[in-house]
């Protein structure tokens, strides 16, 4: 059976706002503004933000990077008697390896209604069928969390639009031209 770490109010918080500090460093970076951190004994041992973008990797997700690095410095894939926190709810990918890594509990703290599969879309953590269970405390910073990703995605459109108006200025003024060297 897997021990559970037993922490306070005041160190979730704590750990949280230092996923959240990773999530931020990512959204600074043009990465989709997600961080997590692993803790064991009460310290952080492993952090890390969304990563996608400038590796080009389709794994590289705030989680699988906390959770490789935690493996390194405990040296062992095993992250028994640790809590992972993350900003977002983890995807099929990321519920996957926190299982395979033995992690025993997880505190995230946006719902993901598009690829969440700890409560959102699917609820793998609650299959009793798997050989290793992970209890989940959702909604941590719920609010910090979604407002970091909010103020990303719409800046981001934001981008997108005046960069398809520019292209269409652009194209008309070379229309213009055009015509008038017809002329």
């Amino acid at each position: 059976m897997a021990v559970i770490p037993s922490l306070s109010s005041k160190q979730v918080k704590t750990f949280m706002e230092a996923a959240v500090k990773e999530a931020e460093a990512a959204g600074k970076r043009g990465e989709v503004p997600i961080g997590a951190v692993i803790v064991k004994d009460g310290q952080i041992i492993a952090s890390a933000g969304n990563r996608r973008e400038e590796d080009q990797k389709t794994d590289a997700h705030a989680e699988m990077h906390a959770i490789l690095k935690a493996n390194e410095i405990m040296g062992s894939w095993r992250l028994e008697e640790t809590a992972l926190f993350v900003t977002l709810e983890p995807c099929l990918m990321c519920a996957g390896a926190i299982l395979n890594a033995r992690i025993p509990l997880v505190y995230f703290g946006a719902q993901d209604k598009k690829a969440g599969a700890v409560t959102s879309l699917y609820s793998v953590f609650d299959d009793d069928r798997l050989n290793h269970q992970v209890k989940v405390v959702p909604g941590v910073l719920k609010e910090e969390s979604a407002a970091l990703l909010k103020t990303f995605f719409q800046g981001l459109r934001a981008k997108q639009k005046a960069a398809k108006k520019a292209l269409k200025e652009s194209a008309a003024r070379g229309f213009e031209k055009g015509a008038q060297a017809e002329k």
